[in-house]
């Protein structure tokens, strides 16, 4: 079951936004914050000492490196949707290949260290809630059929799942499976900590954004 709630956060945040059609995203950036302390906080809690009990430090180093690269790389192409960056619909009504390519990479490395020995889960559902609420909105709003915006958000959905299943049911994942979790705390690293230096945007102080951002650390400490 724990495998299978990615699944269901994305899947209830496109049934909000067709629902509800939000408007205004104030709120959806305070949970981007939310959830940017969140998963930053329960990785450094949960996976850090884990890969670095478990490895030698110099190569956990080096693939939590490789995977802010490999994040970095994505991002090029996906323009910042892991951290809600889609702004604009698409402008024909083909199905965006390389955007999902580099959604379904990240989200499928995101699967790969959750395991019923820590809490990892949590933060990658908080962490999905606003992603799949921006995401949803643009594709909602773009001009794709509606065939392909319901095929692109269920591929997306099941790709942590996927994720996962290989860390757990392939023998050969598995056996890499320190290096791989190091490569998605780079991962986590890289989107948690620009979501909140978005969240400072301007350098202005936001007193909204420091008690959910506060609340996050705090929650993920208790876990």
């Amino acid at each position: 079951m724990i495998y299978i709630l990615p699944v269901f956060a994305v899947l209830i945040s496109f049934v909000f936004v067709y629902l509800t059609k939000p408007k205004s995203q104030k709120s959806i950036k305070l949970l981007l914050a939310f959830s940017g302390a969140f998963l930053l906080a329960l990785t450094c809690f949960e996976l850090l000492p884990e890969v670095y009990q478990s490895s030698k430090p110099k190569t956990v180093s080096f693939f939590i490196l490789s995977g802010i690269l490999l994040q970095i790389i994505l991002e090029s192409f996906s323009k910042g949707a892991e951290h809600g960056h889609l702004h604009h619909g698409s402008k024909n009504n083909s199905f965006p290949l390389i955007l999902f390519l580099s959604l379904a990479i990240h989200a499928l490395v995101e699967g790969l260290p959750i395991s019923g020995e820590n809490n990892i889960i949590y933060g990658i559902l908080i962490h999905k809630l606003p992603v799949a609420t921006v995401l949803s909105i643009f594709l909602l709003n773009s001009n794709l059929k509606m065939g392909y915006t319901l095929l692109f958000i269920s591929l997306f959905a099941f790709m942590t799942p996927l994720g996962s299943l290989l860390a757990t049911e392939s023998s050969f994942i598995a056996s890499y499976s320190i290096e791989l979790s190091a490569l998605a705390i780079g991962v986590f690293f890289h989107i948690s900590t620009v979501v909140l230096f978005e969240s400072a945007q301007g350098h202005s102080f936001n007193l909204q954004k420091l008690i959910v951002i506060l609340i996050g650390f705090g929650l993920a400490y208790f876990i």
